[in-house]
């Protein structure tokens, strides 16, 4: 089984977060049907033990005979042919939709699967993350994130551009900002296929070239004010300088964005605080803006750099609440003194987006004496600042022989020396916490954040 902070719960992502354009739509028909195959085999392997003796058939729960017997019942006498299908997706969606909360579901072995290649970074699409309603909700396709080492990047869409046209030729683009039409459009390409889209950026407009593609993303990103760099390669491995320089920085001041606590992030996160080191930076600025979560172990590597005031080589930076008992878990290591001197400075960008894992980190941090709260400066979004709020954790258990699973929520998450606990509250502005107004281009948004934290 495997301990992680999840992302949070799907819908909430698309309302809070905008829409992932890798993420096909959900469809529960082809979800029913893998589900269905495991479901049949558990119910004919139950009717076989009938067949070959009383003594299995009594072994099972009275309610698993009970529904078995209905769903016969069912199939024997009902006025309407209901086929497997149908009935095991309705108990299927029944346990994950009705039964259990948001960050709990069953997973058949294609989509666990899946989950762990979307930790590991791996995609296929363009790239890119889009909010596709205004405050009113009028149709819009605004580019909120452009994901590193994508397709999308490669073209040159940026952060606060508006699609308003896409076609297979530019001669043929339509004209739509409504995401569901575009949506429809890309997933009609085949991979590698170009497309031409039109984006609106500031007063000008500018015809862009894409094609879906299979990419593994770049989850760290570091600037300074006079250079940038990110992860590139099949792998996303190498450290490669691209991208602007962010120059609202001063020059005793580097910015490092972390987007997930995926795999391989804590090797991205070392090249860049190595980066750091080498330019001889003193002070941080750490994004962790619409970081949803990801994996325990890589919080726990990352965590390492930022335990201040700890004496221990291992400190705790986490502790899982179980009710009955309690478990710690330590950082990898603790090297902040090895990359911050005593008059080094870190502030934290965080936003409705961020959660779990990230806001565990900056429960550490603000634990072990890194940052204070006033240091921390949370973006508006629709209006509200605060972090998001998820202190739970899930634990992933294995199921058929490790083919399909089902992940659960397991602990309350409760920070390392306070014993605090942010589930369903987030960090706040009564914290202590600064404040700045949403801004739809990054760096402008970037730079209101740090006039905030520094007044």
């Amino acid at each position: 089984m495997d301990d992680f902070f999840d992302d949070v719960p799907t819908e909430e992502k698309r309302e809070k977060k905008g829409v992932n354009i890798d993420m096909p739509p959900s469809n529960w028909v082809k979800r029913r049907k893998k589900i269905r195959n495991t479901a049949i085999a558990v119910g004919l392997a139950a009717v076989s033990f009938v067949a070959g003796g009383f003594a299995v058939w009594f072994s099972l729960d009275g309610e698993i005979r009970t529904l078995l017997k209905i769903k016969k019942a069912i199939n024997e006498n009902y006025y309407q042919d209901i086929d497997d299908e149908t009935f095991y997706g309705a108990l299927f969606d029944a346990v994950n939709y009705e039964l259990l909360d948001g960050y709990s579901q069953y997973m058949t072995a294609d989509e666990y699967e899946a989950s762990k290649g979307s930790l590991a970074g791996n995609r296929i699409g363009i790239g890119a993350v889009f909010s596709t309603a205004d405050k009113e909700g009028k149709p819009r396709m605004l580019v909120t994130r452009v994901c590193g080492n994508s397709p999308a990047e490669s073209a040159g869409l940026k952060e606060g551009d508006f699609v308003v046209a896409f076609g297979k030729t530019q001669e043929s683009m339509a004209e739509s900002e409504v995401f569901d039409e575009f949506s429809d459009f890309l997933y009609a390409t085949q991979e590698g296929e170009s497309f031409f889209m039109r984006v609106k950026r500031g007063d000008t407009t500018e015809t862009l070239t894409m094609a879906r593609g299979v990419y593994v993303e770049n989850y760290v990103f570091y600037r300074t004010n006079t250079s940038s760099y990110g992860f590139t390669g099949e792998k996303a491995d190498v450290l490669t300088e691209k991208g602007a320089p962010l120059t609202c920085l001063d020059n005793d001041t580097a910015y490092i964005r972390l987007i997930q606590f995926g795999d391989g992030t804590e090797k991205q996160f070392e090249s860049a605080m190595e980066r750091f080191k080498a330019d001889g930076k003193k002070n941080l600025v750490l994004d962790l803006r619409d970081n949803g979560g990801g994996y325990l172990d890589t919080m726990q590597e990352i965590a390492g750099y930022f335990c201040k005031n700890a004496t221990e080589k291992k400190p705790v930076v986490v502790v899982a609440d179980y009710g009955e008992k309690k478990e710690s878990f330590k950082a990898a290591r603790n090297v902040y003194d090895e990359y911050f001197s005593a008059d080094s400075h870190i502030w934290v960008l965080a936003d409705a987006g961020t959660a779990s894992a990230s806001e565990c980190l900056i429960g550490s941090m603000v634990d072990y004496g890194a940052i204070k709260f006033a240091d921390i400066c949370l973006l508006e979004r629709n209006g509200v600042a605060k972090t998001f709020g998820k202190g739970i954790m899930q634990t992933t258990f294995y199921l058929s022989a490790k083919l399909d699973a089902i992940k659960l929520t397991t602990a309350e998450i409760r920070w390392p020396v306070s014993g605090k606990s942010i589930h369903d509250r987030g960090v706040l502005p009564e914290d202590g916490a600064k404040t700045a107004a949403e801004n739809i281009y990054g760096d402008e948004e970037i730079a209101g954040a740090l006039l905030a934290l520094r007044s």
